[in-house]
């Protein structure tokens, strides 16, 4: 009998994600039309920047952030492991290194006092992010590059919604980047956000975004080369029309975390989901535990399995990329061998991400829970899981 799955991730589409796209798709303008403006405007307003530079991609985004900054070949980003690892690779696409420094094991976000060893002649940046919605120290983050005089890069991808401070995240970076594919809460496919408070930045990043025809006629085209990295109005019709259902989609996620820290209550030794000093409010991006030191990387997997012939969707957090094949040889300075990010490793090796979306309720997440329960139990011997 074929179970019905219940999905990691399920994106939500109402009446206006339909009306607006159909509405793009009817108007014969399918790039950088006037709904891209209005969704870059309100995008910036609900965050609280000056500036938003839609783009094709959290990835492509960072690489444009990068190249504005001059960062390239023989420069140094110190950034985490642990990590949405398709906007860290960035750096690599931009030609310079990134410089792996380990993670706060209860945040999992880029430690600043690790981040601080990393730190030397040719570091031209540090890249931190909100990881899984719980925002970085960015009071800290913002002192060490300030001391240093490099620049700080935010990437808030898992954390729309989250406070740190009684600011919203995507408000501490030089610039700051959002991706919206799967599984965030504000879906469109793919695509993504670049946003400043700089007005001379955000010049620089709109211009090597995209060639535009407006620029045909400027006597500096060719000066510099943009990449074809804009995101089309299609994508923009549906961001604009995720963005006004944004704050309602996360309050309904909130409803489903607090159905799964009443369930989790079932498991023994089970600790309270972890909440930064300085944090105001963190809105996960997916529903993460952390299994306890019985568990190892091939248990975890087994998990998954377990889970999925159940009918529930789940994954590996994290496959932190000093640990990739690509990484490993590049270099001393990225440290690729296990040990020298002691808490990456641990939290590499046993966080697993249930589903997490607007469309779950209470039922189904008793469902997820109780079964995590029994195959933790098969598995593990009754090992302990933490939030």
């Amino acid at each position: 009998m074929e179970i019905d799955l219940i999905a990691l991730s399920e994106p939500e589409c109402g009446e206006r994600d339909v009306e607006l796209v159909n509405a793009v798709l009817n108007s014969g303008q399918w790039s950088d039309g006037p709904l891209l403006a209005s969704f870059e405007q309100a995008f910036a307003g609900w965050v609280g920047r000056r500036h938003a530079i839609a783009v094709g991609s959290g990835t492509l985004g960072t690489w444009i952030t990068l190249r504005a900054l001059g960062i390239g070949p023989g420069d140094e980003v110190v950034c985490a492991s642990h990590t949405w690892h398709q906007v860290a690779q960035a750096i690599t696409l931009a030609g310079a290194t990134p410089v792996f420094a380990d993670i706060n094991y209860w945040s999992g976000c880029l430690s600043p006092d690790k981040a601080a060893l990393k730190l030397g002649p040719k570091t031209r940046a540090i890249l931190a992010g909100n990881t899984n919605g719980h925002p970085a120290a960015w009071h800290e983050l913002r002192q060490l590059a300030t001391a240093h005089g490099v620049h700080l890069i935010e990437d808030s991808t898992e954390a729309l919604g989250s406070r740190y401070r009684g600011q919203q995240v995507g408000t501490f970076g030089d610039v700051s980047v959002f991706d919206f594919s799967q599984p965030s809460a504000l879906c469109t496919g793919e695509g993504g956000m670049l946003v400043t408070d700089d007005d001379t930045l955000a010049h620089e990043l709109r211009y090597l975004r995209q060639r535009r025809l407006s620029d045909r006629s400027s006597v500096s085209v060719g000066s510099r080369v943009p990449l074809q990295a804009g995101m089309s109005e299609i994508t923009a019709a549906l961001g604009l029309a995720q963005l006004s259902g944004l704050d309602e989609r996360l309050l309904a996620r909130k409803r489903v975390e607090t159905w799964y820290h009443q369930q989790m209550q079932s498991f023994e030794g089970v600790k309270p989901p972890y909440l930064g000093e300085d944090v105001d409010e963190v809105h996960w991006m997916l529903y993460v535990v952390h299994l306890g030191k019985r568990f190892t990387r091939s248990a975890r997997t087994q998990m998954i399995d377990d889970l999925l012939s159940c009918g529930i969707e789940s994954a590996a957090y994290s496959h932190p990329l000093h640990q990739q094949f690509f990484y490993m040889n590049q270099g001393e300075a990225i440290g690729h061998k296990r040990g020298v990010l002691a808490d990456t490793d641990r939290i590499g090796d046993r966080a697993l991400a249930l589903p997490l979306h607007s469309r779950l309720d209470a039922d189904q997440v008793k469902y997820i829970v109780t079964t995590l329960k029994d195959t933790a139990t098969n598995v593990g011997a009754g090992a302990a899981i933490y939030l």
